[in-house]
């Protein structure tokens, strides 16, 4: 099993936000071309730094097998916290997430 920061520097951060900017243009353009108003949907897309740390935790998730122990708070918490020691690039990303996360835990 590879370690998280082999799973995590794979690639440079800019090889990392081109290939998120990819899948993002793919999401719009299916969008668009099924009749959606980009008005209507544009906001709720994630930011490219946003989409990186979505596919580097989807890939930390996939590396452990599908399985992480603990509590999914606490494995969101533990693989954002991974992800911005990684990358220092997206800490201001991964900060707004985690307050974000932390919102939704007490509110619940």
């Amino acid at each position: 099993m590879r370690s998280n920061t082999e799973v995590l520097r794979r690639a440079s951060l800019e090889g990392l936000r081109a290939e998120a900017q990819e899948e993002l243009g793919s999401v719009v353009t299916e969008r668009l071309l099924g009749g959606e108003d980009p008005w209507a949907f544009m906001d709720a897309l994630p930011t490219i730094d946003e989409l990186v740390v979505l596919l580097l935790r989807a890939e930390l998730f996939d590396a452990a097998g599908g399985r992480d122990p603990g509590s999914d708070y606490a494995r969101d918490r533990r693989m954002l916290g991974d992800i911005r020691m990684a990358h220092p690039g997206l800490s201001t990303t991964v900060d707004g997430m985690l307050q974000r996360l932390d919102r939704l835990r007490w509110s619940s």
